[in-house]
């Protein structure tokens, strides 16, 4: 099991001058560090930029400068050379790139001086490939925001935390932290509060459970905090009623989060890199 990575996000001294900001380096090393968690090995994908213009080099489009005969050629045997590693060793879980390169962009690039959607001009030589931008990619810590009271519900988090690590994603269960018990003593309460505001600081992302006629109080005040430091949530119910006429859930749970009906669809809605493109 392997990723193919843009080489800047192993050795950032390949990008073009002054392009790169602490948050890129930040999110690189996240990318690694989820790599390590999950024993996934990094194979660095030639970098032809670097290659044809040197690692010395400004900022610039595609066609500023790249769009040549030899890039062209240049290309062609960094392909030759990528879809032999793949046809020794398999498929690669996802090519990961970087926004907006002119060669290693997945979602958008610079191929001429305005930003435009689509791969750059190595990685749209392997449309059958998956592809991540290092961002999404990068996000993977999730705070699974559930009630936590019974047995039976103990029982379904532990096995939504199962799902989603299959799918390479960390998850923080609250109901792992602390004595659950109703003869806790305040210092406890206090301990357990601080640890997970830090988990929710420190998550990529929120997973909710929200069923019931109501949804959880403490599930509820998660998915606030969450919102409001602009952490993507994701509400899971299965639950058929519904709050209203247009509504699944409260209406203030629902507009602050995407709503899924199916624990099934949970890793498509977090991006899992396992999930094919089509």
């Amino acid at each position: 099991m392997y990723v193919l990575l843009c080489p800047c996000i192993l050795d950032p001294g390949l990008r073009a001058r002054g392009i790169t900001r602490q948050s890129d380096l930040d999110c690189f090393s996240r990318c690694l560090e989820r790599c390590r968690h999950f024993g996934i090995e990094t194979v660095p994908l030639p970098c032809p930029e670097t290659m044809y213009l040197g690692p010395d080099r400004a900022p610039g489009s595609f066609e500023e400068r790249l769009e040549t005969p030899a890039f062209a050629r240049l290309l062609d045997r960094c392909e030759e050379e990528v879809q032999a590693h793949i046809a020794r060793h398999g498929d690669p879980l996802s090519i990961v790139g970087v926004d907006s390169s002119p060669v290693c962009g997945v979602t958008s690039t610079y191929r001429t001086d305005e930003r435009e959607p689509g791969r750059g001009a190595f990685l749209s030589r392997f449309p059958e490939q998956k592809a991540m931008e290092v961002k999404d990619f990068a996000r993977y810590k999730v705070y699974l925001a559930a009630p936590l009271f019974s047995e039976a519900e103990q029982m379904y988090n532990r096995a939504l935390q199962d799902d989603l690590s299959a799918h390479f994603f960390e998850v923080y269960l609250p109901q792992e932290v602390g004595d659950t018990s109703h003869t806790r003593e305040k210092d406890e309460h206090t301990a357990i509060f601080a640890q997970h505001i830090a988990a929710l600081d420190e998550a990529d992302m929120v997973v909710a459970v929200v069923d019931g006629a109501d949804a959880d109080s403490g599930t509820s005040w998660e998915m606030g905090y969450a919102f409001a430091r602009r952490k993507p949530v994701i509400s899971l119910r299965t639950d058929f009623r519904c709050a209203g006429h247009h509504e699944l859930v409260n209406l203030m749970l629902e507009e602050s989060s995407i709503v899924v009906t199916d624990r099934t669809v949970l890793p498509a809605a977090l991006q899992s890199p396992r999930i094919r493109e089509r």
